[in-house]
């Protein structure tokens, strides 16, 4: 018995005659190292279960006649997902948080498994496109950002915190603190001491090589999004910049999986969270269930949205109908949740726009 695994691996039985007659649904359960599966035939009663490495699974995907492979849409998903289209397999990815409610009793690998099983029995619940190579790698490069910009921030802070300590303050916004901390140490070689001089001197070196980074991974992006139609198509909508079209080409995928505005609105998590019951229906706030990244740069391009609405008003430029029922809204219902509306109506706008393969058009207001 192996040492490195919680239960010694069962012998491959796709090769019995048996399984191969009646298995028309594999239900896999991932892991990085042991790969729980459940077998099930056409009336979906399971007649085999298997444990398995990943050297193992990629042999039983090779081997096995074209199948209907189900998976979490969990780590390492979507590779298993091309892997398994490699070979002529049908992949459907479940999302994790409808899988759930069908596990049995204890979380165990074959519960898991045999909850995916049911859930995708129920025949209600919807699908997750698997993602091409050049989509995970988009989603990459955003997330390798977003990391690059919460250590750049926290650098920032840390500059702050300690010359405020020392009497000395840094003026507002990230760009002009570190514009001004050159001289500010220079200035105060004779306050602070030599070797906290050096440590900061170093810690600002280390924020300007990380936005040096960050400038080379956007130059990047941008030169991914000028060679991609869609992008070009999203960039026309107001408040829809290069982070967030391309955010959204390589998180969303496939836009024809949605069958409306409101179900792409509602997957990003800004529509109402819902409890009714009966003649009583409530409203609450938005629900946040989507993508946190997603709805963050929606909200941000709302943000400007408004921004500009008040700047065309103000300096007497026509408003286009969406400035002008942001303003509207805003005058309203207030700034915060005019923000979030105006996120709201712009992930309509990308699925209209992305569904249609149209650019954005928006006439002056009447």
């Amino acid at each position: 018995m192996r040492h490195d695994v919680p239960y010694p691996l069962m012998p491959i039985s796709y090769n019995q005659e048996e399984t191969e007659m009646h298995a028309t649904t594999v239900a896999v359960d991932l892991a990085k190292s042991v790969f729980e599966l459940a077998i099930a035939n056409a009336q979906w009663r399971v007649v085999s279960r298997q444990r398995l490495t990943r050297t193992q699974f990629a042999r039983v995907l090779a081997q096995t006649p074209p199948t209907h492979v189900v998976m979490e849409a969990c780590g390492t998903a979507h590779y298993w997902g091309r892997v398994a289209q490699q070979h002529g397999h049908r992949v459907t990815l479940v999302p994790p948080a409808y899988v759930r409610p069908y596990v049995r009793r204890n979380k165990t690998d074959r519960a898991d498994a045999e909850a995916i099983l049911e859930a995708v029995r129920s025949g209600e619940l919807p699908s997750v496109p698997v993602k091409r190579v050049e989509q995970q790698a988009l989603v990459a490069l955003h997330r390798v950002r977003e990391q690059w910009m919460t250590t750049r921030t926290a650098r920032i802070n840390v500059l702050r915190g300690l010359l405020r300590e020392q009497g000395l303050l840094l003026p507002a916004g990230p760009g002009a603190a570190l514009r001004a901390l050159p001289a500010l140490l220079d200035e105060a070689a004779t306050v602070l001491p030599r070797h906290l001089r050096q440590v900061l001197t170093s810690v600002h070196e280390e924020v300007r090589a990380i936005e040096a980074r960050i400038a080379d991974l956007e130059r990047d992006l941008r030169a991914l999004a000028d060679a991609d139609p869609v992008v070009k198509r999203l960039r026309t909508i107001p408040g829809i910049g290069l982070l967030t079209a391309t955010a959204l080409v390589g998180t969303v995928g496939r836009i024809h999986a949605f069958r409306r505005a409101r179900q792409f609105a509602s997957w990003l998590g800004l529509t109402p969270r819902e409890h009714s019951s009966g003649l009583r229906r409530r409203l609450g706030g938005i629900s946040k269930r989507g993508d946190v990244y997603l709805r963050c740069l929606l909200t941000h391009g709302a943000r400007a949205v408004l921004v500009s609405a008040h700047r065309r008003r103000a300096t007497g430029q026509p408003l286009t109908r969406l400035h002008h029922w942001a303003m509207t809204l805003h005058a309203r219902r207030g700034y915060n949740k005019a923000t979030i509306a105006v996120a709201n109506k712009l992930g309509r706008l990308v699925w209209a726009v992305w569904h249609k393969d149209v650019p954005f058009v928006m006439p002056d207001a009447a």
